[in-house]
């Protein structure tokens, strides 16, 4: 249980604090006595644009209630600006103590539709992001541990239920980079222990942000005074507690949906057939249809009975080619556009952007 000043002292780095999650994040942690560096170039959904405004603001939120916070705009798509914002948290507050890694971007649409740069930005922010942040923390950390000075540090990943429980179709690009956000988080725990810092996750879902305002029943707020499960605080407390020096977890990944908090387990092993020997593909055909498997309909289906109720199977892909047709306009006007214009080349500094989690 979190209490009142449970990261008293303790400088955190917030990337994508700007808006949804990551700025109820931020205001959460600095209410409890954290000095926070929020980190957000204010772009729109899909990486584009920016605003230095949208971070600047909620650090006026911060210094207005009495805490402490400074501003940084870097993108985590760029790996000297992802060196940057920990420069910012050392150059002002002397130390960091927590990274929470929130920043991601979308570009929805079908496999058959996504382009490769369409697919490497949203990578780029949401999973090479998270490596880049945490690997300049983790320099820094190492440096001090060698140095002596030992200190509890704690990393803060967050990943989606895209990704790790709900098949959605569209979201091949998003769903890829937080499954790969979730693994890198066993890895790094194991890894970085050595010198004090623990790794975990959180993978919140049906939060009522700008990502998710279309998704059905997303609207919706209780009445005044009772609890809004929908709300994007939600999982700032979860966060708080991986953050705060009394909690001695890593290498977790924890689903947050309202004031349910779950543990995730990840890949695991099921059924299995065995033969002392190489299978043939006819031997195979014929044992491998007896093992218990997980259909992605169901589960798909499963996951929007709260929004949409029970639906059949031919309902189900009635709804995903629909979604699928659309996008793939998009898509093509996408393609179309990108066309038409010069690439940025990466050397010159240009980098996709981030925004806040959903």
């Amino acid at each position: 249980m979190v209490i009142m000043g449970s990261l008293d002292g303790r400088v955190v780095l917030i990337t994508g604090a700007g808006r949804g999650i990551g700025r109820e994040e931020a205001l959460f942690f600095a209410g409890e006595g954290a000095k926070v560096v929020v980190n957000d170039p204010g772009v729109a959904i899909d990486g584009t644009a920016g605003d230095a405004g949208v971070a600047t603001k909620v650090v006026e939120e911060i210094t207005a209630r009495g805490g402490q916070a400074v501003p940084n705009v870097d993108s985590v798509a760029d790996w000297n600006g992802a060196r940057r914002m920990v420069e910012t948290a050392l150059q002002s507050f002397g130390d960091l103590h927590v990274v929470v890694n929130n920043a991601t971007i979308e570009r929805n649409m079908g496999l058959a539709d996504l382009s490769e740069e369409d697919f490497d930005d949203v990578l780029t922010v949401k999973l090479k992001g998270t490596f880049a942040v945490t690997h300049w923390a983790a320099r820094h950390w190492r440096d001090q541990f060698h140095a002596g000075v030992h200190a509890d540090r704690a990393v803060v990943n967050t990943s989606s239920g895209s990704g790790l429980l709900n098949p959605l179709p569209a979201q091949v690009s998003y769903a890829a980079g937080n499954a790969g956000v979730a693994a890198l988080t066993t890895v790094a725990a194991l890894e970085l222990g050595r010198y004090g810092v623990r790794v975990n996750c959180i993978s919140p879902s049906m939060a009522r942000t700008r990502l998710t305002l279309a998704v059905p029943g997303m609207t919706q707020e209780p009445s005044a005074g009772r609890f809004d499960p929908l709300h994007p605080a939600a999982s700032a407390p979860v966060a708080a507690y991986l953050a705060s020096s009394a909690c001695p977890l890593t290498g977790q990944v924890l689903s947050v949906r309202g004031g349910t908090v779950a543990v995730n387990r990840g890949w695991s092993l099921g059924g299995h057939i065995h033969k002392d020997g190489l299978w043939s593909v006819e031997e195979l055909s014929e044992k491998v249809k007896e093992l218990p498997m997980d259909d992605p309909f169901d589960k798909l289906a499963h996951a929007l009975t709260g929004a949409l109720g029970t639906v059949g199977r031919t309902r189900l892909q009635e709804m995903i080619n629909a979604l699928l047709d659309q996008g793939g306009e998009t898509g093509t006007a996408s393609m179309k556009t990108s066309r038409s214009a010069p690439a940025a080349s990466p050397s010159a500094g240009h980098s996709p952007s981030q925004i806040t989690r959903s």
